[in-house]
Formats: C-alpha cells, sequence, structure tokens
C-alpha cells in the first residue's frame, strides 16, 4: 500500500499529476480538506495489507486555509507510525501561472475585486508554505509541458520502487538555466567539449563517438570519479536525514554532450547500489 499526498501552486499540474496516478491504478481524492485527512488515513490503514491498494489525494488552497499549517506536525505524525507515504509538491514561476491562467481563462481561487491575479498567487505562495516545508518530493513545473510532468510523476511516483532513497540524474544545459528541482549541481562546462569537433557536434553524449571520445579524454574521467567519490560517501547521510528523493542535476554549455554523457555514466554506476536510480536529459527530451 502506498499513499501519495499532491498539493501545489494553482495552476501548478496538480490535477495532471493526480491523472496521472489514476491511470497507474491509484484512487484519487482531490480537494480534501487537512481536517479530514487523519480520519481518511485511519480508513486507508484498514487496507495496507491488499495487494495495490495506494491511494493519492489532493490538497490545495481551495480547502479550509486555516487548517494548512497543521500539516507538517500531522504529516511527522504519520510517518512516525511508518505509514509508507508520499508528499508532493508542484511549484512554478508567478509568471508562468499568470500566463496558464490567462490561457485558460480560469479564475484563481483567491483572486476577487480586491486582489489581482499576480497578488493572488503570492498569497497562495505563502499559506501553502507549510505545505511546500513537508514535501518529500518538490516538482517545479515551469518549465514542463503536460507530457512531460506526466511521464516525471508515472517515473518518480507512479512505478513500483522499494523503499529506498529515489535518485535522479538530470543533465541540462547552463545556457537555458539550471533546474528548479535540483538538489545538487556539477559545472562540466570546464571539459573538453565535442561540440568543437565538427563530425561530433550533431550527435550526442549518447551516441557512440561522442562516448569514445569522452571516455578518452582524462579530465572527464577525473570528474566522473570525484563524482562518484562525493556522492557514494553522502548518500548515506542522505538517507539517514530520510530523504526520500535527491536529485543530481549535471550541466553543461548546451545539455548536449557532456553532461548527458555523465548523468548516464553515474546513472550506470550507482544502478548497482541503490534500488531506484532515474536519468533525465532535459534539453534532449525537451519538445522541438
Amino acid at each position: 500500500m502506498h499513499l501519495v499526498i499532491v498539493s501545489g501552486l494553482s495552476g501548478s499540474g496538480k490535477s495532471t499529476a493526480l491523472n496521472a496516478l489514476e491511470d497507474a491504478g491509484y484512487n484519487c481524492i482531490d480537494n480534501l480538506p487537512v481536517s479530514l485527512l487523519p480520519a481518511l488515513i485511519t480508513q486507508i490503514q484498514l487496507h495496507k495489507d491488499a495487494d495495490n491498494q495506494n491511494f493519492a489525494i489532493g490538497i490545495d488552497i481551495r480547502d479550509a486555509w486555516q487548517d494548512l499549517e497543521i500539516f507538517p506536525s500531522m504529516v511527522g505524525h504519520h510517518k512516525d507510525a511508518h505509514l509508507p507515504f508520499t508528499v508532493v509538491f508542484l511549484d512554478a514561476e508567478t509568471k508562468k501561472i499568470v500566463q496558464r491562467f490567462s490561457e485558460t481563462r480560469r479564475k484563481h481561487p483567491l483572486s476577487d475585486k480586491h486582489r489581482h491575479l499576480t497578488a493572488a498567487i503570492e498569497t497562495e505562495h505563502q499559506l501553502l508554505e507549510p505545505m511546500r516545508d513537508a514535501a518529500d518530493l518538490v516538482i517545479n513545473t515551469t518549465d514542463l509541458n503536460l507530457h512531460q510532468l506526466r511521464e516525471l510523476i508515472k517515473s518518480r511516483i507512479a512505478e513500483p520502487h522499494s523503499d529506498g532513497m529515489a535518485v535522479l540524474f538530470e543533465s541540462f544545459g547552463f545556457k537555458h538555466g539550471p533546474p528548479n528541482n535540483a538538489d545538487i549541481v556539477f559545472d562540466a562546462r570546464c571539459l573538453p567539449n565535442p561540440h568543437w569537433k565538427q563530425s561530433l557536434r550533431s550527435q550526442t553524449g549518447r551516441d557512440v563517438d561522442v562516448i569514445d571520445f569522452l571516455d578518452s579524454e582524462p579530465l572527464v574521467q577525473d570528474m566522473l570519479q570525484d563524482i562518484t567519490h562525493f556522492l557514494g560517501r553522502w548518500w548515506q547521510h542522505y538517507q539517514a536525514n530520510n530523504r526520500s528523493y535527491i536529485t543530481v542535476a549535471i550541466g553543461c554549455t548546451g545539455g548536449q554532450h557532456r553532461s548527458v554523457y555523465l548523468c548516464d555514466k553515474l546513472q550506470q554506476q550507482f544502478s548497482g547500489e541503490l534500488d531506484n536510480v532515474q536519468v533525465r536529459h532535459r534539453e534532449l527530451d525537451a519538445p522541438q
């Protein structure tokens, strides 16, 4: 049995996340008041020994927001009782939220004749801070489309995993900015760049010729070894601090060659040590 609590800003993609979980077989309940959560968890515990009984609950600002401050202590209490559940918070930049509401012509739940849309979003940020602080996984959806968000929810939450820490290696290009969700960031721009070899420019870090080129570069291997040693040294401390999810982002200039190569190598390296290791290439996966 697994319980997922999904919260986040209005317009951040909570409905998409819940739909993805429902498609994966979760029993979903949206817009649940926080005050009713303990009673629902008690009922869910009756099914904890049943196979494939997974639940997802949506909680957001439409509920009695005065109750949101009690959420962190409630989460701590139930986690102390060893109930297997994950809290996911969806975030996004204010500018992007404004754009989404403008495109859909929906009304923000906190906007009225006295509070314009931007002010409503900023107020919601403040009110939902206790939810964000209690989250196991924060996903910034600013640069994600619906398909990408669904795939991210599916791979990181919905698919069956062990109870250990989930690690995501994500490559990116610094010219597009670092990922908002990253916990640890490494900069690979100092490494030899396949881009400057005409025969490799159109390829990526997943192509054999680029892999052979980077395999032969001592500086690349030194950085790979240093990152491997650093992460291997600190995994146990993150896990001891009850971290359920860690995102390790590695960037190069364009996010096509060096960062892709390093993320794939690290995913291969740690798959034998950790039960849940994934890889994502932001620029390669971006819609064309």
